[in-house]
């Protein structure tokens, strides 16, 4: 089966503009997601789809195909099926791939858990779903914790108290890490104005850890980012002594 993923990096951002170029221990960020693409096993074919020129240099530079994102597609109201229909049409048009499978890699996660990429791919062919993502646990952004504000009022969400972690129900929450799904899942976005049609109906996850996915949407995201990555290189060396 052919894998076809695309990195997604438009050049705009609120919170923290072009931040797929921002630098992150010396390196764009993005640059990490070209890492991840190369490590991974299951990918037949990548494709970056930005409206920002440097990052389609870049892109190039790594071996990728590169298309230019349209105006249209590269706002904050634009869909991620939108983008992605989009850059499955140019995929067979340039790079003549007929994808089974659709991987959607976003270029601001630098920091994700080690296989996660193939393990996704391998849980869509197994269980013949429609569509897989990572999921992390809430903590303790448990909606069952959360609460309204009219005025000065606190109202909350959900009737009753939890006071311990430990008695909140399970939940989960998309980390951005992968979302693999089907080539006929990826075609419902055609005729569905839902904008997570794509992810078609039968739906299906597994779970991260904590932290083990980093998004950058903030500048403080950098910090966290650089955070993990120098605790896993200190991890990796086999002179690293944690002081007691």
């Amino acid at each position: 089966m052919k894998t076809l993923a695309v990195i997604l990096a438009r050049a705009g951002s609120v919170g923290l503009p072009q931040k797929h170029l921002a630098p992150l221990l010396g390196r764009p960020v993005i640059s990490y997601t070209f890492d991840h693409a190369h490590a991974a096993k299951s990918i037949t074919q990548v494709i970056v789809t930005s409206d920002c020129p440097t990052v389609r240099r870049m892109a190039t530079a790594a071996g990728f195909a590169a298309i230019e994102r349209p105006a249209e597609l590269a706002t904050s109201e634009a869909s991620v099926q939108d983008v992605m229909l989009h850059a499955m049409e140019k995929a067979q048009a340039i790079a003549d791939v007929r994808a089974d499978i659709f991987l959607v890699l976003y270029g601001n996660v630098p920091v994700r858990p080690a296989g996660i990429i193939d393990r996704a791919v391998k849980m869509l062919i197994e269980t013949g779903c429609d569509s897989v993502r990572s999921f992390c646990p809430v903590g303790k952004w448990h909606p069952a914790w959360m609460s309204k504000l009219k005025e000065d009022r606190v109202v909350p969400l959900y009737p009753g108290s939890t006071h311990r972690r430990q008695d909140l129900a399970p939940l989960w929450l998309h980390d951005g890490g992968i979302v693999a799904v089907t080539r006929a899942a990826m075609l419902r976005g055609k005729v569905d104005p839902d904008p997570h049609a794509f992810f078609g109906t039968d739906r299906r996850g597994f779970e991260t850890g904590a932290g083990e996915t980093v998004e950058i949407d903030q500048l403080r995201d950098l910090y966290w980012a650089e955070a993990v990555l120098r605790a896993a290189a200190d991890q990796a060396n086999p002179h690293f002594r944690r002081a007691s």
